[in-house]
């Protein structure tokens, strides 16, 4: 029997992301080649007419799993009963701009348009953030939908997660398929820290950790760290562009995951609600290795921490609290 269509909502749906993203989930790159959609579609105003021809071209594209889009710049009628809402819109920071302007024009937009999915979405709708700051505006969102169930609303590490990936099997000269369980703990920013100390590559003498076989400590330390942690960066300087393509791959695989499961044995990074885990101050939104079954996510928990990471996650934490309080000061 067919499935009945999930609706999926994007954000900034018209921008560059969105562009590269929407073909992705109308294709079943998101949530599987059995599984319908109606794509719900967000812009402001200014950018109508250009979501108005992303609409043209995914009717073009004639994907069997669309049964639907709703291109829309009304934020009551894109939230209006979606099961899951992919937030990719929001305000970027711009030459000259002070932190506090760019996080008090985001809280504005998050505070409405969480007003909105708490009212008109689907009972059990998964939100995930991507737009930056991206932990803190998905704090932001928490605070105005409060019937949103915490669990339900993350934000996006993937991408910093997938990067890791890619250096590690650049540098051994491997699959990026056969490397697993990195983890990007903390904020989607410059202080994230990616962490091998866990993480295995697939040799033909089974399972080997990451440390071991690049056996080089001070790259590790060091250099693949800043390669992660200024990617974006980088990409902005070669492309005069940020981030789309790579950004958008990691929204499927963050939802795909978190909805079908990741594999036994392995785990991804996802920004989530702290619990206090790993003593990471309890409210903050923040990036840990998670496992996901029936549409949950879960810490993984009992990984020991050495002196130099501990450090590293507490860096993290330190920033996400004082974004944190200069988000809460633009409320009032």
């Amino acid at each position: 029997m067919a499935k009945e269509p999930v609706r999926v909502l994007v954000t900034g749906a018209a921008g560059q992301i969105g562009y590269a993203l929407v073909p992705m989930i109308a294709r079943g790159v998101m949530l599987g080649p059995d599984q319908p959609v109606i794509l719900h579609m967000l812009d402001i105003p200014p950018a109508a007419e250009s979501l108005n021809g992303v609409k043209m071209e995914l009717v073009d594209a004639a994907f069997p799993l669309l049964k639907g889009v709703v291109a829309t710049t009304d934020v009551v009628e894109a939230c209006t009963g979606v099961n899951i809402a992919i937030m990719v819109g929001g305000f970027p920071r711009k030459e000259g701009m002070e932190r506090k302007d760019v996080m008090s024009k985001n809280v504005s937009i998050y505070k409405s348009q969480a007003s909105a999915l708490e009212k008109h979405a689907a009972a059990n709708c998964k939100v995930l953030v991507v737009a930056n700051p991206a932990n803190t505006n998905a704090l932001i969102l928490k605070e105005f939908a409060p019937s949103i169930p915490e669990k339900n609303i993350t934000c996006l590490t993937r991408l910093d997660h997938n990067r890791a990936l890619g250096q590690i099997s650049e540098r051994l000269n491997v699959q990026v398929s056969d490397v697993k369980n990195v983890i990007i703990w903390g904020n989607h920013s410059s202080t994230q820290y990616p962490d091998v100390n866990h993480a295995t590559v697939k040799t033909q003498g089974g399972e080997k950790p990451v440390k071991e076989l690049v056996s080089d400590d001070e790259w590790l330390k060091g250099e693949f760290i800043t390669t992660v942690q200024q990617r974006g960066a980088a990409i902005i300087k070669a492309r005069k562009l940020s981030s789309a393509l790579s950004a958008a791959s990691a929204a499927c695989d963050h939802i795909r995951d978190w909805v079908l499961g990741t594999p036994a044995g392995t785990w991804v990074s996802m920004g989530v609600y702290s619990d206090g885990s790993y003593n990471v101050p309890v409210g903050l939104i923040y990036s840990f290795p998670v496992t996901c079954c029936n549409g949950e996510w879960t810490i993984v928990q009992g990984l020991q921490i050495d002196e130099f990471s501990r450090r590293k996650l507490d860096a993290t934490a330190a920033e996400l609290s004082e974004e944190k309080a200069l988000a809460y000061s633009c409320l009032s």
